[in-house]
């Protein structure tokens, strides 16, 4: 999918860009894979704001994807490729043999009319789902899982493919797309290709107006907050923060400040950090 520039007719569109939406064949979703989404504002049931910047925007229903691809051993026929806006892949609808619906994310270079399926015997094409014992090494994945039948948790996002490193008799090693080398059981399902819309990253929001639409409220820096509101506030002009390094509003460090569990269990599954040296 392309990325659609405008003409500079205000000092927003002169930066703003979108996707062209070329790859979407289908305007209206399948109503029966929707569910509605009630929003909270970042308020909790006493009316507190618990998240900052969330409030408004544009009125959205989720999209009902399968990630668990249950279905063994039945092809399933793409019929049309949907945007969603709850996230940045796009979504390809397929029926199965028995007329069954389903979603699922879009990989790369998936087109209407391609057959797609599920199951230890299908082919290392892309929109296939096996389980990573039957996927040579050396393939591009993505929607993995991370315990066998719980469905797809990781590469998900538009553009993003993971690469099967190695395999042995209980484990296999994926290395992310952040670079972190991650030991995975064997029996856990992965999808062939790598996840569509790759251009999305070169998205430019060009304006204020259009985060508000997602949803996404002003977010205002500390320094120029007064003391009582946050603990970089206050200080004569454009002071420095006043302290050995930055903190949230209520003075916990951040940016940089590594908030992982030195305990965590799942660390004795990480083979390689993603910023290790």
């Amino acid at each position: 999918m392309a990325v659609k520039s405008y003409n500079p007719t205000s000092p927003a569109r002169r930066q703003m860009t979108t996707a062209d939406f070329s790859e979407i064949t289908a305007k209206a979703p399948e109503k029966n894979l929707l569910a509605s989404r009630s929003k909270t504002g970042g308020r909790n049931s006493y009316g507190r704001i618990t998240v900052r910047h969330h409030g408004g925007g544009n009125r959205r229903k989720l999209r009902l994807i399968d990630w668990k691809r249950n279905k063994l051993g039945m092809k399933a026929e793409v019929i049309a490729i949907e945007y969603d806006p709850n996230r940045t892949a796009n979504l390809a609808l397929i029926q199965y043999l028995d007329g069954a619906k389903a979603y699922i994310l879009a990989p790369e270079g998936l087109k209407i009319g391609a057959h797609v399926e599920s199951g230890p015997q299908s082919d290392i094409v892309a929109g296939n789902t096996l389980p990573i014992e039957a996927i040579p090494v050396g393939t591009i994945l993505h929607c993995i899982e991370l315990k066998p039948g719980k469905g797809a948790q990781m590469v998900r996002t538009a553009g993003a493919g993971a690469q099967l490193m190695a395999k042995d008799h209980t484990y296999a090693q994926v290395r992310l797309p952040s670079g972190e080398v991650r030991m995975v059981s064997i029996l856990c399902k992965a999808t062939v290709g790598s996840v569509g819309n790759s251009e999305h990253e070169n998205i430019n929001i060009g304006k204020a107006g259009r985060k508000r639409h997602m949803g996404v409220r002003p977010t205002v820096r500390g320094v120029v907050m007064n003391p009582c509101d946050h603990p970089h506030g206050g200080g004569e002009g454009k002071s420095p923060i006043g302290r050995p390094g930055p903190v949230t509003p209520w003075g916990v460090p951040t940016l940089g400040k590594k908030t992982r569990d030195r305990k965590k269990a799942s660390d004795k599954y990480i083979v390689k950090r993603r910023n290790a040296k």
